[in-house]
């Protein structure tokens, strides 16, 4: 649909897809205020420096931030319909759930 060659799509497969069921990070905050956005993203720009630092890559250029982009725009329409996910991995659905049932 992008015009993109099948063999160009075979050989970024493996960069593009995301089974789920891994480990992450979830915080919930009651209010989101400039402080604690501050502090949210201030620890997790430290935490992926410091990874990359350990694994002797450069973070902030990987497939793997493209992919987090497209995932995370899937998730937005989910909340805004304001309605129990069902089509999602089991954790990211449970994730959902839970801020849908809180209300935030």
């Amino acid at each position: 649909a992008k015009g993109v060659s099948t063999e160009k799509i075979e050989a970024m497969k493996a960069h593009k897809t995301f089974e789920g069921n891994r480990a992450s990070n979830t915080i919930l905050v009651k209010k989101l205020t400039p402080e604690t956005l501050g502090m949210l993203i201030a620890s997790y720009e430290h935490k992926i420096f410091v990874q990359g630092l350990i694994w002797n890559i450069y973070s902030f250029d990987q497939w793997g931030v493209e992919l987090g982009k497209e995932l995370a725009g899937n998730i937005m329409p989910m909340l805004q319909n304001r309605e129990v996910v069902e089509d999602a991995d089991s954790v990211t659905k449970a994730i959902l759930n839970e801020i849908l049932q809180s209300g935030r």
